[in-house]
Formats: structure tokens, sequence, C-alpha cells
């Protein structure tokens, strides 16, 4: 993403609270090679569980795979570079108080080789676009707060610090609730 363009965004967000110009931004992750696909089939399963089990700290189950992916394919991608699966984000979307459209993103990875290519924002920014055009308001997420990588990412795509959860994480430790505002 263009960082100005982001910082735009930003700005925007800090002022009114709202994302208005997201759908607008650019994915820059295809200077890098880098193609952003969708999810086809279950083909595509082993290669996103083998990235994210690599990259994240909590072990997930075949079946927590399978509950995100299956219900909302259309939210979770991949980004490739070639054929070898290089990032990922998986994601899901609710109805959730009032009726809105609340999204969750559930997992996002990137191949320790191919961070610094904006392909982590690029699948947020790709995600997010099509909550928006599925009516999404808000968008949510939970980190641990030692991940300063992961916190930097989000905060300069407009997340904010929602709470605080204390052990949520199987190893202790303590996690931010990061929310985005979109309407």
């Amino acid at each position: 993403l263009s960082l100005r363009r982001v910082r735009e965004a930003v700005v925007s967000t800090q002022s009114t609270g709202v994302v208005s110009s997201f759908a607008s931004l650019r994915l820059d992750c295809e200077d890098y090679g880098v193609e952003l696909v969708q999810y086809e089939d279950e083909n595509d399963l082993g290669r996103i569980m083998e990235l994210i089990t690599k990259d994240l700290s909590e072990p997930y189950s075949i079946y927590t795979y399978r509950y995100f992916i299956h219900n909302w394919p259309f939210l979770c991608f991949m980004a490739n570079v070639g054929k070898e699966v290089v990032g990922v984000i998986v994601c899901k979307l609710d109805v959730h108080k009032k009726g809105r459209f609340r999204g969750y993103i559930a997992m996002l990875a990137v191949d320790s080789a191919h961070r610094r290519k904006k392909i982590g924002s690029s699948l947020v920014q790709k995600a997010i676009n099509t909550m928006i055009d599925r009516n999404c308001e808000e968008v949510v997420l939970e980190t641990e707060i030692t991940n300063q990588a992961a916190l930097n990412l989000y905060e300069q795509l407009g997340f904010v610090r929602d709470k605080r959860l204390m052990k949520y994480y199987l190893n202790g430790v303590d996690a931010f609730r990061l929310k985005l505002w979109l309407k």
C-alpha cells in the first residue's frame, strides 16, 4: 500500500473514526511479483495450514480452518509467488449487534522470507475491500501484545486498540483486540 494513501486513510480514521477511502488504496505487493488469489478448494488447505502453523503461536485444528474457509471462502486469500504460497489471510463476516455486519480477521501469516514486501497489508486490504462490498461496518481481530510488527501493520491501516485481553493465548500472553470502523 502506498504509505501516503495509508496515512491519509489513518488520518481520516483518527479524525472521524471511520475509514471511508479504504477501497481506493492500491495493492503494492504486486510490485514484488506477488499475486493475490482467493481460496478455491480443499487443495489449497494444506498450503494454508503449513504457513499459518509455521508463523502463528496458536495451534489450530483442521476443523478450525474448515470452519472459516468453508463458511467464508470469499474471505480467504493467498499471496502467491509463482506456485509458492507466501502469505494468507483467513476471515469471516457475521451479523453482530443490531443486525450490523462485523468482519473478523482470524489469521494472517506471511512467510518470513517474504516480509517487508507489503504482502500482509495487501492481504488485509483485499479482505477488507471484500467485506466493504458486503456492507461490513467494522472489522475486529486479536493479536499478541508482544507482536509489535502486527500491531504496527494494523495501526497503520487505521485499526485502534479496543481492549486488552488478559492471558488470551494458550502460551499465556495477553492480546489486544483491535477494531476498524468502516461506517
